[in-house]
């Protein structure tokens, strides 16, 4: 949460794959949509382009919506790939743990989207106390009171690496 979050600690921090552990993203709360993870690969340093693959899991099995993130300055502007490259949204790291592990991430609202606020984890860690460490350090997480009161914490996702 010491860490500066501009574009080089970002592209150091960001590759790999995250599962969401708390949201208050409609798209996550159905509970048609489960076991949602991000997975960002680098494309380039300067400026930073990240590849960006959503990944959950429905009744009919896995989907994935492909999009890659370019930071402007201030955060990322995400572009969907394929059908969804006339979509646009974006997005910011508002805090992250000092050991790399838990991010919080605030989406803007779009023209398809709500604003939202993703509490996510590396996949392959393990937060038992999670919702507690959020909680005391909301304000390093980038979150106020009420945002931290809106999330939803989902079950546990498996965390295999």
């Amino acid at each position: 949460m010491g860490a500066t979050l501009d574009q080089r600690t970002l592209a150091d921090l960001l590759p790999g794959t995250w599962t969401i552990q708390a949201t208050n993203f409609p798209m996550w709360l159905t509970g048609e949509k489960l076991e949602p993870r991000f997975t960002y690969d680098l494309v380039s340093e300067q400026p930073l382009v990240l590849s960006d693959d959503v990944s959950y899991v429905e009744e009919a099995g896995e989907k994935h919506i492909l999009g890659q993130d370019t930071w402007n300055g201030e955060g990322f502007v995400w572009r969907g790939r394929k059908l969804l490259r006339l979509f646009a949204s974006r997005w910011t790291v508002a805090g992250i743990s000092d050991d790399g592990t838990i991010a919080v991430i605030h989406f803007s609202k779009s023209l398809a989207t709500p604003s939202g606020v993703d509490v996510i984890v590396r996949e392959g860690t393990h937060h038992p106390e999670l919702r507690a460490t959020i909680a005391h350090a909301t304000e390093e997480f980038g979150l106020t009171p009420e945002e931290f009161g809106s999330l939803t914490w989902l079950a546990a996702a498996p965390t295999t690496g």
